[in-house]
């Protein structure tokens, strides 16, 4: 349980573009705003240092369009679902149907389906998708205390993602509770990294650590707290020179020789770079001090995405574990790499640079629904 002092104020994240004012929008009604480009985009309280500004250009608004249809389907499926929080989730190490796995895989739908809502809300101005943002944020941040594993965790940034588009237009309790569960998970991420002794290793260089490092920039930059601002760009930097060499081969690959651990590492990565990113920052071509970059990086996996290299997975691994899954049945862990696997973090990189949009858009021709709302368009 996150304890909260009575007269704890949140720190509501700022705008990053003027905001606008929208009513309660029917889809079809919006769609046809859409096409007309005659109104505003989205909602007025979102924040938005993550997603797209609420004040969208008319091509942002019409490249949204189908994927606000979509969102909206699901999530008004799930309008009067109650949420399902847990004290805490754990599926790294284990199997499907082993320890709390199974429950946590389900109590993870939660985190994504309140990002879905804050992301139909700021698109339709319809309070109900608030409401349902406000219900399961309360049940976690009330709930949910931080295990500091980054892999069980990985899928709280739903949880920011959703409190980053609502903030201002949260009920105080609601904000407060969101904000303090955030500001705990990020700072005591850096607390145990700047714990480790240097040079960093094994969890602390592998893609655990892009994950720490996902979890604590998504939240600085939320928050807006220049103190987590500084301590997530200076351990972006570090863990691009401890995890990807100069000719972009990340540790990862050594250690696992597996694409599948090279995605996964790399994605996070990623997604700490758009955090930083809506605040002009361009972590993509940040150079550490190996020289490395992640730009090198994606473009190391780029020719496997592409499919001019194949490579067949988990041969060499250094990690029992995967040669437990890949007993076990489970997919991906033995044949060649399916490189429609990391169709995600190409249409990610490619909101980064237009550089990965081709590589994006040959391994899915749309991007997955929630980004297509999030960050409709391309970077050029």
């Amino acid at each position: 349980m996150v304890r909260m002092e009575p007269t704890t104020t949140a720190r509501v994240p700022r705008a990053q573009t003027p905001r606008s004012r929208v009513g309660r929008v029917p889809l079809a009604r919006w769609l046809l705003v859409c096409a007309a480009a005659a109104a505003p985009f989205g909602a007025a309280h979102a924040t938005m240092n993550f997603c797209a500004a609420p004040a969208l250009q008319t091509s942002e608004r019409t490249n949204a369009t189908p994927g606000v249809e979509g969102l909206m389907k699901r999530v008004a499926a799930r309008l009067n679902d109650q949420p399902k929080p847990l004290e805490q989730l754990h599926t790294e190490g284990t199997l499907p149907h082993e320890g709390i796995y199974d429950q946590s895989v389900e109590a993870e739908k939660d985190l994504e389906l309140m990002r879905d809502a804050a992301l139909v809300w700021r698109a339709t101005g319809d309070d109900r998708y608030l409401k349902l943002v406000d219900r399961f944020l309360l049940a976690w941040a009330t709930t949910y205390r931080p295990s500091f594993n980054p892999i069980d965790e990985t899928h709280l940034d739903g949880l920011i993602l959703a409190y980053d588009m609502t903030a201002s237009a949260l009920p105080v309790k609601t904000r407060n509770a969101a904000s303090a569960l955030i500001a705990t998970l990020a700072k005591g991420y850096v607390q145990r990294i700047d714990s480790e002794p240097r040079p960093l290793a094994g969890t602390y260089r592998n893609n655990w650590q892009s994950h720490r490092v996902k979890l604590v920039a998504m939240a600085a930059f939320t928050l807006d707290d220049r103190k987590l601002i500084n301590a997530a760009q200076r351990l972006f930097v570090e863990q691009v020179g401890n995890n990807v060499a100069p000719d972009g081969t990340t540790f990862d690959f050594t250690e696992r020789d597996a694409l599948h651990y090279v995605t996964y590492d790399l994605q996070p990565l990623v997604e700490a770079a758009l955090a930083a990113r809506r605040h002009n920052r361009n972590w993509l071509t940040e150079r550490a001090a190996n020289g490395a970059t992640l730009a090198r990086a994606l473009d190391w996996l780029a020719p496997y995405a592409l499919g001019a290299k194949t490579h067949e997975e988990f041969v060499h691994s250094s990690v029992a574990f995967d040669a437990k899954r890949r007993d076990a049945g489970l997919p991906g862990y033995s044949g060649q790499w399916d490189p429609r696997s990391a169709a995600e973090l190409f249409h990610l990189a490619a909101r980064l640079s237009g550089r990965y949009t081709p590589v994006a858009l040959r391994l899915s021709p749309t991007p997955p629904p929630w980004l297509a709302v999030c960050l409709p368009l391309a970077a050029r």
